[in-house]
């Protein structure tokens, strides 16, 4: 039974990385960036989450479908001014990666000024409350956050592989130059792939708020997760990003069990070592980059 009770809390635990690091991944393999602020836009979301459900109390899936189009808008913003200008540069990926660190440290410290360094959480009705499935103890608000992350991911997988513009990302995403020449407008491409990159882990922090607290720093804990799940997973995969997320959560949810709570993320970065060195392009990574 506590085999069992670990395998379903580490699921439920591991599709909410997996939606978190989804749009990690998806910039990456569009745009060949790494957004390092990835953490501070979920920081963003959950606050977002947060201030408007004390407001009107309403459904946090409701205000998931709220915060996605804001934070297209933000996403927008941030790749016109900072992504944009230095996509095609000599050293781009070392620029981006820069511009974005710099970023991370801009969007905690606005957070900080703003909104201080007080912890804040949402009590819904729920909070408190699971539920039985057989001997197997869920809790309903992580229950709730995974079938949502789970929703997310179908609809943005159906898209990528089932539909014409999923073609055109994937096109990009093989082969920029290629797909210039077939007449995709790669620029539209970039600019549409960061925006929902960013409002999925925007959305990714709106139902987690009522399972974890909110403070400036929140980004950095779930910011590294996400790019130890992306790399576990293989960088520019998406099937990668899932299984990825499913094994850290498993792993942190049975050492959380096993060992203490405070070794948990030391057993997934563990794990995240010992694949790197039998496997340096990931579980799932085709090419390994240096």
């Amino acid at each position: 039974m506590i085999v069992l009770q670990i395998l379903a809390s580490g699921i439920l635990l591991g599709g909410i990385y997996a939606l978190i690091s989804v749009g990690l991944n998806l910039i990456f393999g569009v745009i060949k960036i790494v957004n390092m602020a990835h953490g501070e836009f979920l920081m963003i979301g959950m606050y977002a989450a947060y201030f408007i459900y004390t407001a009107t109390q309403i459904n946090v899936g409701l205000i998931s479908i709220i915060i996605f189009p804001l934070m297209m808008v933000l996403g927008y913003i941030i790749y016109r001014l900072v992504i944009k200008p230095l996509l095609g540069t000599a050293e781009t990926e070392t620029n981006t990666i820069l511009a974005t660190s710099g970023l991370t440290f801009v969007l905690q410290n606005l957070a900080l000024m703003l909104w201080t360094a007080d912890y804040r959480a949402i009590k819904t009705p729920t909070s408190s409350q699971s539920f039985s499935l057989g001997k197997i103890m869920l809790s309903v608000d992580r229950t709730y956050a995974f079938l949502i992350c789970l929703v997310l991911v179908i609809v943005l997988y159906y898209i990528l592989m089932r539909t014409r513009f999923g073609a055109k990302v994937r096109a990009v995403s093989q082969d920029k130059n290629a797909a210039i020449l077939m007449g995709i407008n790669v620029n539209f491409i970039y600019a549409l792939t960061f925006c929902v990159g960013i409002a999925l882990v925007g959305v990714a922090g709106a139902i987690i708020t009522p399972i974890f607290s909110v403070y400036p720093s929140v980004g950095v804990f779930f910011g590294t997760a996400s790019f130890i799940v992306v790399v576990l997973g293989g960088l520019g995969s998406f099937t990668g990003a899932l299984l990825g997320g499913l094994i850290i959560g498993l792993v942190e949810t049975a050492a959380g069990v096993l060992a203490s709570a405070e070794l948990a993320q030391v057993f997934s970065l563990l794990l995240f070592l010992l694949v790197l060195f039998v496997k340096p392009q990931g579980l799932l990574g085709k090419n390994a980059r240096v």
